[in-house]
């Protein structure tokens, strides 16, 4: 998970560096896209559009996941992981991240050690369950705004 989370605080990096150079022109995540797009860098190497399309799939793979756990936290993490890649991340992926996610399989935690890592101390599983429920209610209808967004502005191929 380290590979995904560094990939995330990259892209993350990417958007408040470019937020914060101009607060005043930066500072809607809408227009930020459509500027690039206008100027045709959307699609080019390190651009804000292909940071935060990967920013959504990288959400769209932590929902899929923790749907998944929740609905069946007696499953092994490396099925609950191979089915959230293969319908989120998979289908954006080349060879080379194929195989390096192939290589970090091997790297997951069972699902207690993953549980216990996402539950605070003296909560329990019951308390953590309810937590991860109520953040895919408010993710899924967040995630289904950005691709509308990606979708109108034509970002959701790349």
């Amino acid at each position: 998970m380290a590979v995904l989370r560094q990939d995330i605080n990259q892209n993350i990096q990417r958007l408040e560096m470019l937020c914060n150079s101009d607060p005043s022109i930066y500072s809607n995540l809408v227009a930020i896209l459509k500027k690039e797009a206008d100027e045709g860098n959307a699609r080019k190497g390190a651009s804000c559009s292909k940071a935060f399309v990967w920013l959504a799939r990288s959400l769209d793979f932590t929902g899929a996941l923790l749907q998944r756990l929740v609905a069946d936290p007696g499953q092994k993490m490396e099925q609950l992981v191979e089915e959230s890649y293969s319908i989120t991340l998979k289908p954006w992926h080349g060879w080379i991240s194929t195989a390096a996610y192939k290589v970090s399989l091997k790297l997951l935690p069972d699902n207690k050690t993953f549980i216990n890592l996402l539950m605070p101390k003296d909560e329990t599983y019951d308390n953590l369950n309810e937590h991860v429920q109520t953040f895919i209610s408010l993710l899924v209808p967040f995630l289904e705004e950005i691709h509308s967004i990606l979708v109108g502005l034509q970002m959701n191929v790349f």
